[in-house]
């Protein structure tokens, strides 16, 4: 039998999370020898309670929230033996999209396998994408929002962010070469998705070793606003301003100040270098 923690998130969902915990501990518990509930009421109670719970040897640490707490549980996770599960109750859950993950049958019934995951300098661990330029620009703006809950609060904050648009030097250096350009956006995917379902990096595969980067080159409103509706299908990597290639470890600088975002989070404004690690996180899911 498995020894489990469920760490719940509570704001995660605008309070869906919270509505949610009775049920996913009541749903979890058949299923496992022990079950530790944990409540964390914002970002360093999570980090914290997530490290403690790995730290007892638990098999499996089940998130109850959204990307940034399932982000957060990675922080913990990566490297050991214990396992993540997530039980979505967030805005976006790409991650748990990602692995498989849409409720707690999938948790309890699913199959354990490993996943590449990318880290930063700083020592910070990612496990979807990591953005900068408009973009990041784009996420400062949604998580400021309260309204709409969901991917509609992405697809505005575009729509705001359109009106303050201005490309800027980038550098991209990675194990091949060095790329410079000017440039709207840079997104580095160990998995296809952000922003609530956005296949930015399409083709991207977190079993392979290898990022997959989308370069957009510097443009106008216009351009833009003409290839937003592709983004939702991943036909954007076909138009002549993007640019994609892979590699195991990215350097991006320049940018006028851009700040990355990984997994929805703010990090730190560029330099920034990310490198991939194989198989370093275990997942739960179908």
């Amino acid at each position: 039998m498995t020894r489990a923690a469920l760490l719940v998130c509570p704001a995660s969902g605008k309070g869906r999370a919270a509505r949610m915990a009775g049920s996913t501990a009541a749903a979890l518990r058949p299923h496992v020898s022990s079950l530790t509930q944990l409540v964390a009421h914002d970002a360093e109670g999570t980090l914290a309670m997530a490290h403690e719970a790995v730290a007892s040897g638990v098999d499996l640490l089940v998130v109850l929230g959204g990307d940034g707490a399932a982000h957060l549980g990675i922080q913990a996770v990566a490297g050991t033996s214990t396992a993540l599960g997530i039980v979505p109750a967030g805005t976006g859950n790409d991650l748990a999209a990602a692995i498989g993950s849409q409720s707690v049958e999938d948790v309890v019934h699913g199959t354990r396998r490993q996943l590449d995951l990318g880290r930063l300098s700083t020592g910070q661990w990612f496990a979807t994408v990591l953005c900068a330029g408009f973009d990041s620009a784009v996420n400062e703006r949604a998580n400021a929002m309260r309204w709409p809950a969901g991917p509609r609060r992405y697809d505005l904050a575009i729509v705001a962010e359109l009106a303050s648009l201005k490309p800027a030097p980038l550098v991209v250096e990675t194990e091949s070469g060095t790329v410079e350009l000017d440039a709207t956006l840079v997104a580095i995917g160990n998995t296809p998705n952000y922003g609530g379902g956005i296949p930015v990096c399409p083709a991207a595969d977190a079993h392979d070793g290898l990022f997959d980067v989308t370069v957009v080159a510097g443009g106008s409103r216009s351009m833009l606003v003409r290839m937003l509706p592709t983004l939702r299908t991943g036909k954007h990597t076909d138009h002549p301003a993007v640019r994609t290639f892979r590699a195991r470890e990215v350097s991006l600088s320049g940018g006028n100040g851009w700040i990355a975002y990984a997994d929805g989070e703010r990090q730190e404004a560029l330099p920034v270098t990310v490198r991939t690690v194989p198989a370093a996180l275990t997942v739960v899911g179908r």
